[in-house]
């Protein structure tokens, strides 16, 4: 009993039955609709996603028997011949097999003459790119000005092999990856329709390793079908296709957000005896941490087949934003760099080690180490106060609970005078270097003088030059930072003062590198080998190259 693929069976007869493609379709109706049918098309897209379909449909449209029609009628004898490819003047040409200039002049001697059964003589050249230069040349003439009965329809892979004198007479269309969804869907259409039963989770595998191509989806599927003995599960899938179990990256993914390296370590002993790929593994680890992310921007994304929204609410509150962020560059970085590691599994294993040694939340400490901190949601805590995300923190600093103990303020500044708060010693400044901060946390709370302390409440007044730096995730660290100092939990209130009203720390940096460069420069005018240069060869020194030695 013969068979017929998927792929085949399920090909599309009316332009209403497509998947995606929308924008292609839209044109060349709107074409037939208005009689505006140019002479020349070129289709143009990867494999698998209607090139020649779309030709097949509207080689029907133009010689249906009712007329040159959007809508075919699929019932007359040219419809129904061109269905069965065998439509006397619907000429399809594989023109990877007939390169040479002999064969398209053998095609092109029978242009002139009229179409035998139809209403117009239709040349479909497939992948027409693999035409030899010569058959470029004899095709131009006849493609530029055909008789009013042909019409050409091109299709290809690769249209930057065409020459542009060829572009330039066709109407040109380039078809689109197809989503996964809309394949996914596709196939469960064709599944109800064939009545087997699938799961849904398979059903997105399938549509996710078809890289955008519905016919090599059908292909997987009826793979799959064999593999499964007449089911689509997800466990036949992931098996069929050497898919990464969902289980593994959202175990890894809730590692990391508990910093559990032991558990990460037995996730990658058990992905290694499962002979899993490791560039694999990190793809699908990317694709759960860019969920997680849609999570947290969109509370309302309800996830997909493969990753449900419950695991997505889940991992979202237990992992920062930004960690997300890191930690999806680190696993599309080490995907890229897995070509260099030793072996991929040691790639593998380093990308996943390189995700907890650089942790966005973590501070470093001058002084003693101090328990971690716990990333948290910003919400309420009883009481009242907002919960900046930092819990109460046993074993504060020295100084820290007595500065917080006081209840006074520790320094506070008028317009245009230092204050004891970011000058003195044991101020802010001093306080500054002890928190141990870096990168744009520290410069926010370099443009601050700190005007006091109570109740757990730090006052801060901002230069207006970093206002721009006063974000929830630099807050937020800050206050981490702080509470860490001093021993509790704390919250932050700012001031904004009047611009260059205050002497804030990081005025005092610009101030102390202006002096040092100033000094660096009359060091190296003063410098007697540089004055016996000039006296000699009449050198110059340039001033925008000379920088301080530290």
């Amino acid at each position: 009993m013969s068979y017929t693929a998927l792929a085949r069976k399920w090909r599309p007869r009316r332009f209403e039955e497509l998947t995606g493609q929308e924008h292609v379709v839209r044109a060349l109706v709107n074409a037939l609709t208005s009689g505006r049918v140019h002479h020349a098309f070129l289709f143009t897209g990867t494999r698998g996603v209607g090139k020649t379909t779309i030709a097949r449909i509207f080689a029907k449209c133009l010689n249906c028997d009712t007329g040159v029609v959007a809508t075919p009628c699929g019932v007359c004898s040219a419809c129904r011949e061109i269905d069965e490819g065998r439509f006397v003047d619907l000429l399809e040409v594989d023109a990877a097999s007939r390169t040479r200039i002999d064969d398209t002049r053998e095609l092109l001697d029978n242009v002139q003459y009229a179409p035998a059964r139809g209403r117009y003589k239709v040349y479909l050249i497939d992948e027409v790119h693999m035409l030899s230069g010569h058959s470029f040349n004899a095709l131009l003439k006849t493609l530029e000005e055909p008789p009013p009965h042909v019409k050409f329809l091109l299709a290809t892979t690769d249209p930057q092999k065409l020459p542009i004198t060829v572009l330039s007479r066709c109407l040109q269309f380039n078809l689109k990856r197809i989503p996964v969804p809309r394949i996914a869907e596709r196939m469960r259409q064709i599944l109800d329709a064939e009545k087997i039963p699938a799961e849904a989770p398979a059903l997105q595998l399938l549509a996710a390793a078809a890289d955008g191509s519905l016919r090599d989806a059908l292909s997987l599927l009826d793979q799959l079908i064999a593999f499964g003995g007449g089911k689509v599960s997800t466990d036949a899938a992931a098996s069929m296709l050497g898919a990464v179990d969902r289980q593994h990256p959202q175990r890894i993914v809730e590692s990391l957000a508990a910093g559990d390296a032991p558990a990460i370590w037995a996730v990658l002993a058990h992905i290694a005896e499962l002979g899993i790929d490791a560039a694999e593994m990190l793809d699908a680890t990317a694709a759960l941490l860019a969920r997680v992310a849609l999570r947290q921007s969109l509370p309302d994304y309800s996830g997909d087949d493969l990753h449900p929204a419950e695991m997505l609410a889940k991992l979202a509150l237990s992992l920062p934003a930004e960690d997300v962020q890191l930690y999806y560059q680190i696993a599309i970085n080490g995907r890229r760099d897995l070509d260099w590691a030793p072996d991929p599994a040691t790639g593998l294993e380093m990308t996943f080690l390189r995700m907890l040694a650089f942790r966005p939340g973590d501070t470093v400490e001058s002084g003693p180490a101090s328990p971690p901190v716990t990333a948290q949601r910003p919400g309420v805590v009883p009481g009242g106060a907002p919960n900046l995300g930092v819990p109460p923190v046993s074993g504060a600093s020295p100084g820290g609970a007595a500065a917080i103990a006081s209840d006074t303020p520790v320094g506070t500044q008028s317009a245009g005078e230092p204050a004891g708060g970011a000058d003195a010693p044991g101020g802010w400044s001093a306080m500054l270097s002890a928190l141990g901060l870096s990168g744009p946390t520290r410069q926010l709370a370099a443009n601050c003088v700190l005007l006091g302390i109570h109740d757990g409440v730090v006052r801060l007044k901002l230069d207006p030059q970093g206002r721009h730096l006063r974000t929830n995730t630099l807050t937020d660290k800050l206050a981490a930072a702080l509470a860490r100092h001093l021993g509790s939990t704390v919250r932050l209130e700012f001031e904004i003062a009047e611009a260059g009203a205050l002497d804030t720390p990081a005025r005092a940096e610009l101030r102390a590198s202006e002096a040092a460069l100033e000094q660096a420069r009359d060091s190296i005018e003063n410098d007697p080998t540089v004055r016996a240069l000039r006296e000699k060869f009449g050198a110059q020194v340039q001033p925008a190259t000379v920088r301080p030695r530290h």
